[in-house]
C-alpha cells in the first residue's frame, strides 16, 4: 500500500495523532506532538516528503522546489529559530546569503535590499533622498501591523469560550492594518510611483500585487526579511531529514505514496482515515495539512460536508496566484559562473504593479509582469560537496492556471507535443531574460525544465496548481473559519490556510493547531527553551 520515508515501516492500526500531508505546516505538527510523546502518522501521497520543502533531482542535478530563502532564522533569539531549532534538536543548520538579499530591478534601474533595519532605511533614502520621512513611516508601520498580529493569531488557539469573551479585541488591532490594501498604505505614505513600486518589490513572494494584496501580508513579508535571508545547508531536503528523527522517537512514522481516500467520522468525530486501497487507520486525532479547499472538496464525507455547510466557507476564499518554474543545471561551479546569493526581482518600467499584471492576465505574450531569479547552487555551502561542477538556478514567474488547463486530465511528464510546444517557448522567454542579466551565462546551460500550474497540483494537489493557497486579500483576514479547529471533533486543519503564506507562517501554523488540540501554550514553552 505505502512506502516509507525511511525503509520498512511497522504500520500499526492506531496512532495518536494522523496527520495529512507533509509540508510544513504537518512536519512541525508532527514533532511538536511527538515531542508531548504522542505517536504520530504522516501520510504524504507523492514519492517524496516535504510539500514545498522538498526536492527533486533529475540528470545528476538537485532543484528545491518551494525554498529560495528565509527570514530570522539568522537570529538565535527569533521565534522562527527557536522553533526551527525545537523541531529539528538544532540539526537544521543555516547559511547566510550576505548583506544583499534581494535586488528589485525596475527596466534597467536596480535598488538593492540590504540586511539590517537601519541599513535598509539608508539605502532606501539614498535611492530616494527626498521619501527620507515616507521610508521611516513605512517601516514603523510595517512593525506596528507585525507587533498586532500576535494576539491576532494567538486568537486562532484559545479556548472557544476565551475567543468568545476577548476575541473581537485581539482581532481589532491587526484587522486595522489588514482590512487596507498595500497600495493604500503606500500611496498615503507617499505620491512617488517608483519608491511604491519598489517598496512592493517582494510581492512575489506572496502572489498579489499592491491594489489587491492585503498591508499585512506584505508587512509580514518584508519584516521577514529585513535581518536578511538564509538558505538551508545541504537543501531545503534536511527540513524533512531533520524532522523525521523526532517523529520516530516517539513510535512515528513519515510514510510517502500513501494516499487518503477519506477521513473517517462517526458521530461528527474524526476516528481515523480510510486509505485508496481500503485499509483504516485509526487514531484519536486527525489533522489535514493539505489545504481547506481539497480538505472540503476530496477528504472530508459528502454528508458532512453538506451538514456543516462547508462549502459555503470555500465561496468566502479563493486560491492564490499560479506559477511556472524553469528549473536549470549548468556546467561549473558557482563561483565559475560567478553566481551571486542575491535574489532578482525583474519588472518591467512601463506600468505599475497591478497594471503589469492586468496586462499579461489579458495577452500571455505580453511582458511578464515580474521574473524571480534565486541561485540555490550558490547559496549552499554544502552544495559544491554534493555536485562538484555543477550549479543550479530558478527562474519563475506568475501563470494563470487557465492557460495550461486544456492538459489537466493528461498524465505528467506525458502530456503531449502541444504542450511540450507551449512550455518550450515559455522556457525560451525565462532563458532570455537570465541572459540579459547574466549574460555570462550563455552556452553554460546543460539542462533545464519548466513545471507549470498543472506540476503543481499533481504534486501539491493543490486544485488550480496554486502556490500559496488561499489569496491573501483584505477579504481573506475577516474569515473567522480560517483557524485549526472545525465543527467537526478531533479534527484540525494547519498549514498556510490558518496563517498566511510562506515556510514560516507554515511553521507556526503547526504550533497554533497543536496548541489548539493540546489545550497547551505550546509556543510560550518553546520559546521559553533555552
Amino acid at each position: 500500500m505505502v512506502q516509507s520515508y525511511k525503509q520498512n515501516p511497522t504500520l500499526e492500526d492506531n496512532y495518536d495523532t494522523i496527520i495529512i500531508g507533509s509540508g510544513m505546516g504537518s512536519l512541525t505538527c508532527g514533532a511538536i506532538l511527538a515531542k508531548e510523546s504522542q505517536k504520530v502518522l504522516i501520510l504524504e501521497q507523492h514519492y517524496t516528503a516535504g510539500g514545498f520543502t522538498h526536492v527533486f533531482k533529475r540528470k545528476g542535478y538537485e532543484w528545491d522546489v518551494g525554498i529560495h530563502y528565509i527570514g530570522e532564522v539568522g537570529r538565535p533569539k527569533s521565534a522562527v529559530k527557536k522553533l526551527f531549532d525545537y523541531i529539528t534538536n538544532s540539526e537544521l543548520k543555516w547559511a547566510d546569503m550576505g548583506e544583499v538579499y534581494d535586488r528589485i530591478i525596475i527596466g534597467d534601474t536596480s535598488y538593492d535590499f540590504v540586511k539590517g533595519t537601519a541599513n535598509f532605511k539608508e539605502k532606501l533614502i539614498s535611492y530616494f533622498p527626498k521619501e527620507a520621512n515616507a521610508i521611516n513611516e513605512y517601516i514603523k508601520l510595517v512593525f506596528k501591523a507585525n507587533k498586532a498580529s500576535k494576539t491576532f493569531f494567538m486568537e486562532k488557539a484559545i479556548p472557544s469560550w476565551m475567543s468568545k469573551l476577548f476575541g473581537t479585541f485581539m482581532r481589532k488591532p491587526y484587522l486595522k492594518y489588514a482590512n487596507k490594501t498595500t497600495y493604500d498604505v503606500l500611496s498615503s505614505l507617499t505620491s512617488n510611483q517608483e519608491l511604491i513600486k519598489v517598496l512592493s518589490g517582494q510581492y512575489g513572494d506572496y502572489g498579489l500585487p499592491p491594489k489587491q494584496s492585503s498591508f499585512v501580508m506584505h508587512a509580514s513579508v518584508v519584516k521577514h526579511y529585513l535581518s536578511g535571508g538564509n538558505f538551508p545547508i545541504g537543501g531545503s531536503s534536511r527540513i524533512v531529514e531533520t524532522v523525521d528523527p523526532i517523529i520516530e522517537s516517539s513510535g512515528g512514522t513519515i510514510l510517502v505514496k500513501a494516499e487518503v481516500d477519506e477521513i473517517v467520522i462517526k458521530k461528527n468525530t474524526a476516528t481515523g482515515v480510510k486509505m485508496t486501497d481500503g485499509k483504516i487507520i485509526n487514531a484519536k486525532n486527525i489533522i489535514s495539512g493539505t489545504g481547506i479547499v481539497t480538505t472540503y472538496n476530496k477528504l472530508l464525507p459528502m454528508h458532512v460536508v453538506a451538514k456543516h455547510n462547508l462549502k459555503s466557507q470555500l465561496q468566502k476564499v479563493s486560491p492564490s496566484v499560479a506559477h511556472i518554474c524553469l528549473y536549470i543545471g549548468l556546467n561549473g561551479t558557482p563561483e565559475e559562473l560567478n553566481l551571486a546569493k542575491t535574489n532578482l526581482w525583474i519588472y518591467p518600467d512601463d506600468g505599475d504593479h497591478d497594471f503589469c499584471v492586468e496586462r499579461y492576465l489579458k495577452n500571455s505574450d505580453a511582458p511578464f509582469p515580474l521574473v524571480y531569479i534565486s541561485f540555490p547552487a550558490a547559496k549552499d555551502p554544502d552544495w559544491n560537496n554534493r555536485y562538484p561542477g555543477k550549479s543550479t538556478i530558478d527562474v519563475l514567474t506568475l501563470m494563470p492556471y487557465e492557460l495550461v488547463e486544456q492538459w489537466k486530465d493528461s498524465k505528467w511528464m506525458k502530456r503531449g507535443d502541444e504542450y511540450d510546444a507551449f512550455k518550450e517557448k515559455l522556457s525560451q522567454r525565462l532563458l532570455n531574460i537570465l541572459y540579459k542579466h547574466e549574460p555570462q551565462l550563455v552556452g553554460k546551460v546543460d539542462h533545464y525544465e519548466l513545471s507549470t500550474p498543472l506540476t503543481t497540483k499533481h504534486f501539491v494537489n493543490y486544485e488550480k496548481g496554486e502556490i500559496y493557497g488561499l489569496d491573501h486579500t483584505p477579504k481573506r483576514y475577516n474569515q473567522r473559519f480560517l483557524q485549526p479547529r472545525t465543527p467537526i471533533k478531533n479534527f484540525y486543519l494547519t498549514g498556510q490556510d490558518i496563517v498566511t503564506a510562506g515556510v514560516a507562517a507554515a511553521l507556526f501554523s503547526g504550533v497554533l493547531t497543536t496548541s489548539a488540540m493540546t489545550g497547551k501554550n505550546l509556543m510560550k514553552k518553546i520559546l521559553a527553551k533555552k
